[in-house]
């Protein structure tokens, strides 16, 4: 405080002494089409400036051409401040606006409120701080002590970035790269859990309509795609066109973690949700999400629940605790949308909802909590059937400026969201956040003097308990769909089974032209993966992820058989007490599916077989394994199948699949099978 206070005395000094220059022909006569031009330039300015509401952006090239024939007039320096202000580029303004008061101190009642902006979003927090305290309101303003509420708030919000900048996260923030990024203004990225595909918004000259928006004087929005090349960078981003992209605005808001479904924004109703599907290569013409989540209010932005069912959303609706709230919804069901509540939502606004694909953990910006300054990005935990509170991501993901519209991959190492930088290729740019966890202290580098008056005093070395990095609980499965015999990329349904309730949890389609799928698995479950066609048998996987099991990312491709004779299926959902033959209650659903299967077609005969590894004696195996098979016919007869459809045999280890030599091959190996033996 006592370096800001020396600082005050010398720019009052210099201020003292600094000359505003007016544009008149008494100080430029000698160059009367410079001034003439620079008056022209002012004049444009403010045509824009003057304008209820202002156009700042607009303002501003007239006023800085005007600035560079007289950089000393007052009014004019603090008009481009101002303008900065309300850019992309706020930093900027601090310079225009503390020459404007050295020009002089009077040039506008507002002067500390702005250069306490300026100082603000230059993250010069005690400045800011004694600039907003001199700050007094207009004369003959209404609304003081709104004007003293908005004081006090940006004064607390410096004083959390004071905080917060003291302890920066520990991230790499680069440019998203020319592939992403163009000269234009490049925003609202939205991903793939897995990082393949982004799609994000643009304001690019090759927009649809080809046509600016009157009112900022940019072209308008268009949704574009870009995709993860094998060298890990982005390909060149292309126009999504029609029908997804019109001649008007069209917004990225929400992307689906497989990429199938894509929530955009479109400037009806007041601002309004809209969703497209991915049919193959082409999406489909994108349709309203209804009454129940749309309203005559503006509908922001919004997210997906992992299972696709659900919906997290923004709006500014009556009824909410602040200026713009989140709310969930279930997409098919009937009843009303649900404010999360005030953990989450504040007297302020909130934006940018985003659900992590582990169903838990959600993203959102907010001007409230402990934001530093606009809305500053934020993470809550589902927890024992509440959200945590809010915790700032810190900077220098936040800024004392605007950070919305943040998204993050499944795996929690990379996250997304764009800015206006110095290194940016245009107007704002999409950025990415390479998280590197909690710094790891050396193992060796502590040392505790047991006896320090020893000439060699004896030590004991006490290892550094370990750094636990957070990973994400939750796993990817990705592959592609085909048929076996024709190797063709083909669409079917994905069925994502909670085996412990024998319930339905989600269902996916694979892409129609390339087959491809991406299901996210929570952590905390035993999963059934059923993947199913009409003429095809069906596929089954199983992935039991325990609570706390750490991200991976699985790979897995099927291949759909088709209902001939001798054609096998592992029923990969069929679970046995620990050496013993007895179902347990996991296998239901799986033996409910071969039970429909076979009601399903009356002439189909099939053997159930049982296998083993080679641990153990080959007798004792192949005894269990027969066993085993016999316990699953007896199932289906007792289900009304006829006895004389099924027959059951235990192989043993004498038809592995894989070699018993590792432990994942014994675990293949370990399997219950049907064979078609007639249709």
């Amino acid at each position: 405080m006592h370096k800001y206070l020396l600082a005050l005395l010398l720019l009052s000094a210099t201020a003292a002494t600094a000359q505003n220059v007016e544009f008149s022909k008494d100080q430029f006569g000698s160059d009367k089409e410079g001034l003439k031009t620079a008056q022209k330039e002012i004049k444009a300015g403010d045509e824009f400036y003057d304008l209820d509401p202002p156009r700042y952006e607009q303002a501003l090239p007239h006023y800085l051409a005007a600035q560079k024939f007289n950089p000393n007039n007052a009014q004019l320096n603090l008009k481009i401040g101002d303008c900065y202000l309300h850019s992309g580029f706020k930093p900027r303004a601090l310079e225009y606006l503390q020459k404007a008061y050295q020009l002089n101190p009077d040039v506008d009642p507002r002067i500390h409120y702005l250069l306490g902006r300026g100082l603000h979003l230059n993250a010069k927090w005690d400045e800011a701080i004694a600039e907003y305290k001199r700050a007094t309101p207009a004369a003959g303003a209404k609304n003081t002590a709104g004007f003293s509420q908005d004081i006090q708030k940006k004064i607390r919000e410096c004083e959390n970035g004071r905080k917060l900048a003291a302890k920066p996260s520990r991230v790499f923030i680069d440019n998203a790269g020319p592939g992403v990024n163009s000269a234009f203004a490049d925003y609202g990225p939205v991903i793939t859990a897995d990082e393949s595909v982004i799609l994000f918004t643009s304001r690019r000259d090759n927009s649809m309509g080809g046509q600016k928006d009157p009112e900022t004087g940019g072209f308008f929005e268009d949704v574009y795609q870009s995709t993860r090349t094998g060298k890990g960078e982005w390909s060149a981003a292309r126009n999504l066109g029609e029908p997804v992209n019109t001649e008007g605005h069209d917004a990225t808001v929400g992307l689906a973690p497989d990429g199938q479904r894509l929530l955009v924004y479109l400037e009806e109703n007041g601002g309004d949700l809209n969703e497209a599907n991915l049919r193959g290569a082409q999406w489909r013409k994108p349709q309203k999400l209804g009454s129940r989540i749309n309203s005559k209010a503006h509908e922001s932005s919004a997210a997906y629940t992992p299972d696709g069912r659900s919906l997290y959303f923004v709006t500014d609706k009556e009824g909410g605790i602040g200026g713009r709230d989140i709310y969930r919804i279930e997409i098919e069901g009937r009843g009303p949308a649900v404010n999360l509540g005030s953990t989450i939502n504040t007297q302020y606004g909130e934006e940018g909802v985003f659900l992590h694909p582990d169903g838990k953990t959600m993203y959102f910006s907010s001007e409230g909590h402990n934001s530093m300054g606009g809305y500053d990005i934020f993470k809550s935990v589902f927890q024992n059937g509440k959200w945590s509170p809010p915790e700032n991501l810190g900077w220098p993901i936040n800024t004392p400026d605007d950070d919305v519209f943040f998204v993050i991959s499944a795996s929690g190492r990379h996250g997304y969201y764009s800015s206006f930088r110095d290194d940016g290729l245009g107007s704002k740019d999409i950025y990415q956040i390479t998280f590197l966890g909690p710094e790891k202290p050396p193992l060796l580098s502590q040392e505790d003097q047991l006896l320090a008056s020893r000439v060699q005093p004896v030590k004991e070395t006490l290892l550094a308990p370990p750094v636990a990095i957070a990973s994400a609980q939750v796993t990817i499965l990705k592959g592609v769909v085909t048929d076996e015999a024709s190797k063709q990329p083909t669409e079917a349904t994905i069925d994502v089974i909670d085996n412990s309730l024998n319930q339905v949890i989600a269902s996916f389609q694979s892409n129609a032209q390339s087959g491809r799928y991406l299901v996210s698995l929570p952590s905390g479950i035993n999963y059934g993966i059923v993947v199913r066609k009409d003429g095809y048998l069906f596929h089954s996987e199983n992935f039991d992820l325990p609570a706390g099991a750490a991200y991976s990312e699985v790979v897995k491709d099927i291949a759909l058989k088709k209902l001939d004779v001798g054609v096998k299926v592992v029923l990969n959902n069929i679970f046995f007490d620990f050496d013993k033959a007895t179902l347990r209650k996991e296998s239901t659903g799986e033996l409910e599916r071969l039970q429909k299967l076979l009601t399903e077609t009356p002439a189909l005969r099939l053997e159930i077989s049982g296998h083993t590894d080679n641990v153990g004696k080959a007798e004792y195996n192949k005894d269990l394994s027969q066993r085993r098979a016999k316990a699953v016919v007896e199932y289906l007869v007792g289900k009304g199948i006829d006895k004389g459809r099924l027959t059951f045999a235990g192989y043993g280890d004498a038809q592995p699949v894989a070699p018993n030599t590792t432990k994942a091959g014994r675990q293949l190996n370990r399997r219950t099978e049907f064979k078609v033996t007639g249709k």
